[in-house]
């Protein structure tokens, strides 16, 4: 359904460079050859020519029709396909010819795949990609599993090195953002990953109709309950189908969530009006002196 609330108009500061160089078409001619999904293309990021440039990317598994359908998303929606048993040994593949030392994993919600809702599939991905790449950090970005204990713990016993599921927003507008998800079994997932030992992050969109306090309030719910990495960024309506911005957030509000997060105990806090999950996900990993657990 078409959204006709008012435009806002988009601030300087969030214009974006473009730059496509050798590394940018290497990755893109990689991901093709690979047939892999890429969140970079798929969610429309606006650090696609930055990462891509910097060969980072986040690959996503488990196809590119998502069975969910949130108003902030722009990742197609539907019946997904029959996945490829064979997409984490190509995924492997690809991060082992890209020589990466950090990668980020990602999927749609596959609510459709009733025995693990696709847990079995992220677990080989990442084991195969420990197994032939061992230096290679993996960093996971997963949805909910609906909350299923048994398949979370087939991600966490994989053993990424860090795991990553975000919150989106601040719980009052959630059912708004998000209507099929629950913003505490949000919290649940991310608790279970925090008592299991992983190094757990999380992150939100600001401009979704939050107050600054509420923002803040929800950092500090996410520190409390151990979270260590922190993302903060600018949600942007990728088309007039989506959520409608509700403010644009000025930089230098960023940087007072950064250091008021890193007062609260996060480690690492990326806050800005272009930040995204995976946003410079391989210096955050840096930063925090992460190491393969299978090197």
């Amino acid at each position: 359904m078409e959204n006709t609330t008012t435009h806002v108009k988009r601030p300087d500061w969030l214009k974006i460079k473009l730059k496509t160089d050798g590394h940018f078409n290497e990755i893109r001619n990689l991901m093709s050859s690979q047939k892999l999904n890429t969140v970079c293309e798929e969610a429309r990021c606006p650090n696609i020519y930055e990462c891509w440039s910097r060969k980072t990317a986040t690959i996503m598994i488990l196809g590119d029709t998502c069975t969910r359908a949130c108003g902030f998303c722009s990742i197609k929606t539907g019946k997904p396909p029959i996945y490829d048993e064979m997409e984490p040994v190509r995924t492997a593949n690809a991060v082992k010819e890209m020589g990466l030392n950090h990668v980020v994993i990602t999927s749609v919600d596959r609510d459709d795949l009733k025995d693990d809702f696709g847990a079995t599939m992220w677990a080989e991905t990442i084991n195969q990609i420990h197994r032939m790449t061992p230096d290679c950090t993996v960093e996971v970005l997963t949805p909910d599993f609906q909350g299923y204990l048994p398949s979370l713990n087939k991600v966490f016993e994989a053993r990424p090195e860090i795991f990553s599921h975000n919150v989106e927003c601040v719980e009052r507008v959630s059912k708004k953002v998000r209507s099929q998800s629950i913003w505490q079994r949000t919290k649940s997932v991310l608790q279970a990953s925090i008592e299991f030992g992983l190094l757990t992050k999380t992150g939100l969109m600001v401009g979704l109709g939050e107050t600054d306090d509420e923002v803040l309030a929800t950092m500090q719910e996410m520190a409390d309950l151990g979270v260590e990495i922190f993302n903060v960024g600018q949600y942007l309506q990728p088309t007039k189908d989506h959520l409608p911005v509700d403010r644009f957030v000025h930089p230098d509000v960023f940087a007072m969530f950064k250091e008021k997060g890193l007062a609260m105990g996060f480690k690492v806090v990326e806050s800005g009006p272009l930040v995204r999950s995976s946003y410079h996900a391989d210096e955050q990993a840096k930063m925090y002196a992460v190491k393969s657990n299978h090197a």
